[in-house]
């Protein structure tokens, strides 16, 4: 059982995974996550997390946008990761409850499994002709990462709503 209220996480389930579809589309699309939906996706938690979060939670979560931000900026200096995808994990931080980070970490292990072999395999098939213009298909090494972080943060808003 994951420690996110149930009650919170059905209120910012539909606006992160919308804001999530987008993310992942655009990535996919062009290898960018624009600032306008990482604001939107941190706007999302400022506005509605007091109506569904203690004070002193919601206090907390907001810090760890800070920290994350800070860790991502240090990543993206280090080229460890994209700046969009550093700005997407702050953006996304505060809406996943601390003491579920075992779980949120095996979330994104998976999600980033199945996406890069998604990706990989739809690179390889007729299904790349549906989208032929896209950049992630010609970038190489380099993974469009927005799609599993998006779905990630969106299956745990779920898990946490109905599971």
């Amino acid at each position: 059982m994951l420690a996110l209220d149930p009650v919170a996480a059905r209120l910012f389930l539909p606006f992160a995974a919308l804001i999530g579809l987008y993310v992942s589309w655009t990535d996919l699309r062009g290898m960018r996550i624009p600032n306008a939906s990482v604001i939107l996706l941190a706007l999302v938690f400022v506005i509605l997390g007091p109506f569904v979060l203690p004070l002193d939670t919601y206090g907390m979560r907001l810090l760890h946008l800070v920290v994350m931000l800070l860790a991502g900026m240090a990543a993206t200096a280090a080229r460890m990761m994209g700046a969009g995808d550093a700005k997407f994990i702050a953006a996304a931080a505060p809406f996943f409850a601390l003491s579920d980070i075992s779980a949120v970490m095996m979330l994104l292990a998976a999600c980033m499994l199945a996406a890069f072999a998604t990706h990989r395999a739809a690179k390889h098939s007729p299904l790349r002709r549906l989208a032929p213009d896209w950049e992630s298909w010609d970038r190489g090494r380099e993974f469009p990462m927005g799609t599993a972080l998006s779905t990630t943060l969106t299956l745990y808003l779920a898990l946490a709503a109905f599971g």
